[in-house]
């Protein structure tokens, strides 16, 4: 029996946006310099008619979802655009003829997505399988546009609609049987999260102090991290390091602390955080060990700083059972980022020793909610990143990162990187996208669907796939 809340869709379009980076971006030894962000708009109706659009957006970041040796960038990106066409072809006929709660939906839809990227890999005659995180970053805009619609169609946020009174199943039908009566209510905040510190990027390419600029950008824009941190307040810093060489990483991490303590010095101290993201490059947890111990040696005050380590090893856990992480996690938190694809991932990254997840919006808003209830469960640390996320996907991010209990900060790298993406939006949400102290105001995403796309907005360029 569907229930009054309940949503059948009735069209999909969807838009690409291409962006220049405003500085490259160093990825798992590649620089990036550009995204394309695919925006959905998604148009569903209640069972006594009420109709609404709804709108989701997002990165399609193929150089970190889909790190191909045999194929450019371009040949992956020309994958994943293809996919969302199918799911934007696709998605009507799930729920045609009858109601769903979007979690649903969501579902439905992720157990597609095998399916239809072997569908695209045989079109394109590509001589590799689409990775299935490709596959969820592209269907991602959908699954967020699946539960904005919901909302605006019913007029209330959807974080109000994930109990009993609204979602027929408990979490048991998504997990396992230790959620039984448990809905996604108990894992969720309906009120926000007020103020949330923002992780800043420092990037291997990017320069720390005005000794290290070597190409300025002259846009207006900080140039260095130094720079960064006087502007915005900073407090948090995420430290991209290259896994390869542990002398110029463990000098990395001193070389902010550097800067960190310069400027406490000069303004008085401020609780710093780093996080330290190795993009899965580091060939053993004996090297993550090593790092870890000449870190601690070199200072207490900067060991004390770093919050949580993400990602360190390769992202295919089951070909590398050997690089368990029970030793480092008892030293810092180790999260899973790459590696975290759905429920069955993420018990057995718990077997080896991982104590943390990374959650994403660009995984899409139905996993990344399931998941989080599940690591909740679990007890394993948390954090919410982004995917360079610019404009409504930023927003849709920082909205999840304010609706999971312990998450304690959000991360919002397209600032520094592709600031066109943001153009229009610091408008309608301005505290979520101007800092102070190095916190946004994250209590503002309180409006219908995903509460941070207005109800009238429409996306220009947006078509029905033929």
């Amino acid at each position: 029996m569907s229930r009054a809340t309940d949503i059948r869709l009735l069209d999909a379009k969807i838009g690409f946006a291409d962006y220049l980076y405003r500085c490259p971006i160093k990825f798992g030894g590649r620089a990036l310099d550009r995204a394309t962000v695919l925006n959905v708009e998604l148009v569903a109706e209640t069972p006594a008619g009420k109709r609404a659009a709804g709108f989701g957006s997002m990165p399609l970041g193929n150089v970190w979802a889909w790190p191909s040796k045999t194929l450019s960038y371009h040949e992956t990106l020309a994958a994943m655009k293809s996919l969302a066409c199918r799911i934007a072809r696709l998605l009507p006929d799930f729920a045609r003829d009858e109601f769903f709660h979007p979690l649903d939906l969501g579902r439905a839809l992720e157990q597609a997505l095998a399916c239809e990227s072997e569908s695209v890999v045989a079109e394109l005659a590509l001589p590799e399988p689409m990775p299935r995180l490709a596959a969820l970053v592209a269907s991602s805009p959908f699954d967020a546009a699946l539960h904005d619609v919901f909302g605006k169609v019913n007029a209330f946020n959807c974080y109000a609609a994930y109990g009993p009174d609204f979602v027929s199943h408990d979490l048991s039908c998504y997990l396992d049987s230790r959620f039984a009566g448990e809905h996604l209510d108990r894992y969720t905040l309906k009120v926000p999260a007020p103020l949330m510190p923002l992780y800043h990027l420092a990037g291997a390419l990017d320069p720390l102090t005005d000794a290290d600029v070597r190409a300025p950008v002259r846009d207006g824009l900080p140039e260095t991290l130094e720079d960064w941190i006087i502007r915005d307040g900073l407090t948090h810093v995420k430290i991209k390091l290259n896994g390869d060489d542990l002398a110029w990483d463990v000098s990395r991490v001193l070389a902010v602390d550097q800067v960190a303590s310069r400027i406490d010095a000069r303004s008085g101290p401020r609780p710093w955080r780093y996080s330290l993201d190795f993009n899965e490059q580091c060939q053993s947890v004996e090297y993550l060990l090593d790092f870890l111990s000449r870190v601690s040696r070199a200072g207490q005050r900067v060991f004390d700083r770093v919050q949580y380590i993400e990602q360190p090893t390769s992202r295919d856990l089951r070909a590398n059972p050997e690089n368990k992480m029970h030793a480092a996690a008892r030293v810092k938190p180790v999260v899973i980022d790459e590696s975290l694809l759905d429920y069955e991932s993420l018990l057995l990254a718990a077997d080896m020793g991982y104590s943390g997840v990374a959650l994403k919006a660009c995984k899409g808003q139905t996993q990344s909610l399931i998941l989080a209830a599940a690591a909740q469960k679990l007890g394993l640390f948390l954090c919410v990143q982004d995917l360079t996320c610019t404009g409504p996907s930023y927003l849709h991010s920082v909205s999840l990162a304010s609706r999971i209990p312990g998450v304690a900060a959000v991360e919002g790298n397209g600032r520094q990187y592709c600031p066109s993406g943001n153009e229009g939006w610091e408008g309608l949400f301005p505290s979520v996208f101007k800092l102070a102290n190095g916190t946004i105001e994250t209590r503002v995403l309180t409006g219908p669907g995903l509460g941070c796309v207005p109800p009238d907005y429409r996306a220009p360029g947006l078509s029905a796939c033929p």
